[in-house]
């Protein structure tokens, strides 16, 4: 069948299994351009490893490392009448690259948040492994049924404490609108920390010791955001921020507690990238179109690969590896560069549906967007019949 792209609001309904190929194919190229990370794990699980900044992870980790990877990930496979997700093409190129260069790599379809899916990985790491190196946190989910109580929490994009109101874009259409967002009650907020903050990282952690697959010197890190002022409101400040605020708790409780054997837990701020979880934030799409412009003109612009290859090199070659006062690794620190934040602070104001075009770099979002799921990558043909029904 000939695929082409469908948008729904903030989302891509089709995906490309062959551009979706090309695409990680493109950032395994980028990672073996800059040669081995020194030092680096060799046995590696990545939870939440389909997509953005997981998949980075677990590219950086297998061909910047030569790790062993083991991938966990909740994606919907291709059916007769129905594409598969982009994660799910991703997952698929992503082994059959690792496997033709010799490198181990087995994946796990399922929900992460359950007991199931870490005793399913628990086994892979004893069967094939032994213990694991590194443990990559990278969920991304809108709810999350709790393995031990069974209630479904969802998770809310909403300020605290006062309505929010601003601008955003509508990357579809083009057009740049006000936004007015009511603010959270205790449940939104509630429900969001139980399905974005810290609980589950720590739940895989303590599945993982208790089955004694974690080595010596074992490293763990989650990924979070922080943002400048103008998305701090929906933020950092939000619902979304509180859950942060609890998984960087739960990173002190945990380095409190795997130094001990040597042990490392960290989170690590990232910089704004489109991402199929960012692109569903007001005022965010609209804050990254113009950072993009900005860092593209200033030679600093980073995509989600690049991110890692960064964060690899600070984990396992500075020593120790370097952190803000709060103990959280900043490879956000280009982006939040005072000339940067206030360059993009200058522009904010003049954004409109007028000279969107100009002003920001929105042709550059739109095109990290479509890339996520496989489409508008070079030496992909778009018209020729592509086969959905990719399998590992």
């Amino acid at each position: 069948m000939i695929i082409k792209p469908k948008i729904r609001g903030f989302i891509c309904v089709t995906a490309h299994p062959e551009g979706c190929a090309a695409h990680v194919q493109e950032w395994i190229g980028y990672i073996k351009k800059q040669g081995p990370v020194a030092n680096a794990p060799k046995r590696v699980l990545v939870v939440g490893s389909s997509t953005g900044y997981g998949l980075a992870s677990r590219i950086a980790a297998a061909f910047g490392g030569g790790a062993k990877t083991l991938g966990v990930f909740f994606e919907r496979p291709s059916e007769p009448d129905k594409l598969g997700t982009a994660g799910w093409y991703n997952s698929i190129a992503f082994e059959k690259a690792a496997k033709a260069e010799g490198l181990y790599a087995r994946s796990i379809n399922g929900d992460a948040f359950s007991d199931a899916i870490k005793q399913e990985a628990i086994n892979a790491i004893k069967e094939d492994l032994g213990q694991i190196d590194l443990l990559v946190y990278s969920l991304a989910s809108p709810r999350r049924t709790h393995p031990k109580t069974g209630v479904t929490a969802k998770s809310t994009l909403k300020p605290v404490g006062e309505t929010f109101t601003s601008k955003t874009v509508d990357t579809d259409k083009g057009t740049v609108n006000p936004v007015s967002i009511e603010p959270a009650n205790e449940q939104d907020i509630a429900d969001t920390v139980a399905v974005m903050g810290g609980e589950d990282w720590r739940m895989w952690i303590d599945a993982l010791e208790a089955a004694n697959v974690l080595a010596d010197g074992f490293t763990t890190v989650a990924y979070s955001y922080i943002g400048p002022d103008l998305t701090w409101a929906i933020y950092r400040n939000g619902t979304i921020g509180r859950a942060k605020e609890d998984l960087e708790k739960t990173a002190h409780d945990l380095q409190k507690r795997l130094s001990t054997k040597n042990g490392r837990a960290f989170v690590s701020i990232n910089k704004a990238l489109v991402t199929q979880a960012s692109s569903a934030i007001p005022v965010v799409p609209l804050y990254i179109s113009i950072l993009y412009k900005v860092m593209k003109e200033k030679g600093l612009h980073e995509g989600c690969i690049e991110q890692m290859h960064r964060l690899f090199e600070r984990l396992y070659q500075e020593s120790p590896t370097p952190t803000d006062e709060q103990g959280r690794i900043r490879v956000d620190d280009w982006e939040m560069r005072p000339e940067i934040q206030q360059a993009v602070a200058e522009l904010w104001p003049s954004v409109s549906t007028e000279n969107l075009a100009e002003v920001t770099d929105i042709a550059g979002y739109r095109s990290e967007f479509l890339k996520l799921f496989g489409f508008g990558l070079p030496g992909v043909d778009y018209e020729k019949e592509a086969e959905p029904h990719a399998t590992f």
